[in-house]
């Protein structure tokens, strides 16, 4: 009797752990929607003027705290003469306005202030997560004068693992450019500057992401 109900716990216990035991994966797919918003010299104000955008993005998670990722995306900026306070001479009628396309691709470093997973593929790992991010990128904006230029994202947000292989992402980003012509117009000031950034067009956006994780890491190995 004491035999079969140690075997019955013995297999109980086997099932419990099995059950409880989630893969760990190296790689994320996905894609994201959101809203994209120009910030120059016709614009000062993140909230105004946003426009459609979606990504493609994929993550290599080097760990359970930090990720590299690769995001494509697409959208456009929206900006008038008539939104600013700046008194342009030559915009003076509020008459000048844009809708320019804008692609870019950027690398980005993520950095997890909690463990991310599902807790059964990491001890202590959260399924929700805030996360700061920053990279490098290249931006084209189809304007008056095509321009291609650099660009240094940073950005905050929040992931949340809905299931095993399943993650949702929510990252609000500015990047700033290299160049002033997103809007079309050079300098509307007319004063010569220079420096990195100085008097240069930024953009933001507001991204949310689904993403399916594959590659699951060897399950042989060490646990990390």
């Amino acid at each position: 009797m004491q035999k079969t109900v140690l075997m019955i716990m013995l297999i109980i216990s086997a099932a419990s752990t099995s059950a409880q035991t989630d893969d760990d994966y190296r790689m994320e797919i996905g894609g994201g929607l959101g809203l994209i918003g120009y910030l120059g010299d016709f614009n000062g104000n993140i909230t105004k003027d946003l426009k459609p955008m979606f990504a493609v993005v994929l993550r290599r998670n080097i760990d359970h705290y930090m990720a590299l990722k690769l995001a494509v995306s697409y959208g456009k900026l929206k900006g008038s003469s008539a939104d600013v306070n700046t008194y342009y001479t030559e915009y003076a009628d509020g008459k000048y306005s844009f809708n320019n396309s804008i692609a870019d691709a950027n690398l980005i470093y993520e950095y997890n202030f909690w463990p991310y997973g599902t807790g059964n593929d990491y001890r202590g790992a959260k399924r929700f997560t805030p996360f700061i991010s920053g990279g490098v990128g290249v931006t084209y904006c189809d304007c008056s004068n095509n321009v291609y230029t650099a660009n240094i994202p940073l950005g905050v947000g929040l992931k949340y693992k809905i299931g095993e292989r399943l993650n949702a992402g929510l990252e609000w980003a500015v990047h700033f450019s290299l160049s002033d012509k997103f809007d079309g117009v050079k300098d509307p000031y007319g004063i010569n500057s220079s420096g990195l950034f100085k008097n240069t067009d930024c953009y933001s956006s507001l991204l949310f992401t689904i993403t399916y994780s594959f590659m699951p890491k060897c399950t042989t190995c060490n646990k990390e």
